[in-house]
């Protein structure tokens, strides 16, 4: 473990002249809407009334932000717990770390991975990440320090997708890794080796856990999405409906009740996992609108806090957000140069968070 932090960095923007050897290049954040200033409204005796534009929603310094800084493209990006911070993964192997609020600093760098990030998720409490990467290895980073914690060696290929096994209990120790090697690994920080394997005949894109962590959900090559007790380490459920490779999943926060899937197929899908669900197939309903192109992406889709939206990014370069219910289109947002990646929405506030290929993030209120 000692050889793993010696290679782990976070560097401080406030601190970068003492460390003169250490190249980072941090991360930049654009207001691209100005912030109205009402006190200036009023000049020269003028009583003329001044409209400053639509009622603010957020916190944010401006309605967009646009966040620029990885050298290469953005594959995952998230929100801590709080939603003070964003932690966002690239193929330039680095996960850069950064203020939701004021200028949107980038206050960290993590860096270790020998290959691209491919996906980046907050553990619970929002002091630990967790990272996986096409090294074929997962990690265990400490926010607040950035040191490495935990570096899981055990898949023998690039490792697509990571997650939380029980955010909901705060356990911040165990998680899920789904590798291209059709296998799912239960990992514990406090351990050296696997809390457990479970095997899969293909390979697997993506993960998420229930809200109970007794079962998670892993997408396949296969067009699948099944379901496996972690106690069991057995198949309970099989998710059919997609007609292409199921890339991204995610998990309603607020209930648990509900799975929503993107695909090469080029549709979103809504499953209900409740107990006593009365369809065949469980798909409540398929979104449609937010395309995939020939790189097939991981494209990973999102749920907002109150489970009333779902958003998808796409090749189309924008970013969709459906009413969840009735499946209709509330927002297409455009602004991204490449495929969106990633979508995330704010715990708290009306804000979404996305990424793209072109290397850059948008924040944005609702």
């Amino acid at each position: 473990m000692a050889d793993h932090k010696r290679k782990v960095s976070l560097t401080s923007i406030s601190d970068e002249e003492q460390l003169p050897s250490l190249k980072i290049t941090h991360g930049t954040a654009v207001a691209l809407v100005k912030r109205p200033k009402t006190d200036e409204i009023q000049k020269y005796g003028s009583t003329a009334l001044v409209q400053a534009g639509p009622k603010r929603t957020s916190g944010l310094q401006a309605p967009i932000m646009h966040l620029t800084g990885h050298k290469g493209e953005v594959t995952s990006c998230r929100f801590s717990d709080t939603g003070e911070h964003i932690a966002s993964g690239s193929a330039d192997k680095q996960v850069f770390l950064w203020n939701t609020y004021g200028e949107c600093a980038n206050y960290g760098v993590l860096q270790g991975h020998k290959g691209g990030i491919l996906e980046v998720q907050w553990m619970p409490g929002s002091e630990r990440v967790i990272t996986a990467s096409t090294d074929h290895t997962v990690a265990m980073w400490d926010a607040m320090t950035g040191e490495r914690l935990r570096r899981g060696k055990h898949h023998t290929a690039p490792v697509n997708s990571c997650c939380p096994l029980s955010k909901s209990a705060g356990d911040d120790n165990m998680f899920v890794s789904a590798s291209d090697d059709g296998q799912l690994v239960i990992w514990d920080a406090r351990e050296r080796n696997p809390a457990a394997v479970i095997e899969h005949s293909q390979p697997l894109t993506s993960v998420v856990a229930a809200v109970s962590g007794n079962v998670v959900y892993a997408g396949s090559l296969d067009n699948t999405i099944t379901g496996w007790d972690v106690r069991t380490q057995s198949a309970v459920q099989t998710l059919r409906g997609h007609s292409g490779t199921v890339v991204g999943l995610a998990m309603s926060p607020k209930t648990g009740n509900y799975l929503a899937s993107t695909s090469l197929d080029n549709t979103v899908r809504l499953w209900d996992l409740r107990p006593y669900c009365r369809l065949p197939n469980r798909c409540e309903r398929v979104y449609t609108g937010a395309p995939h192109g020939y790189e097939m992406n991981l494209v990973r889709p999102a749920f907002d806090k109150d489970e009333s939206m779902v958003a998808s990014g796409g090749a189309d370069r924008t970013l969709t957000i459906w009413n969840l219910r009735s499946g209709e289109v509330k927002y297409k947002l455009p602004g991204h140069k490449g495929c969106v990646t990633q979508v995330d929405f704010h715990p708290k506030e009306p804000i979404v968070l996305s990424g793209s290929v072109d290397k850059a993030m948008f924040l944005g209120e609702l």
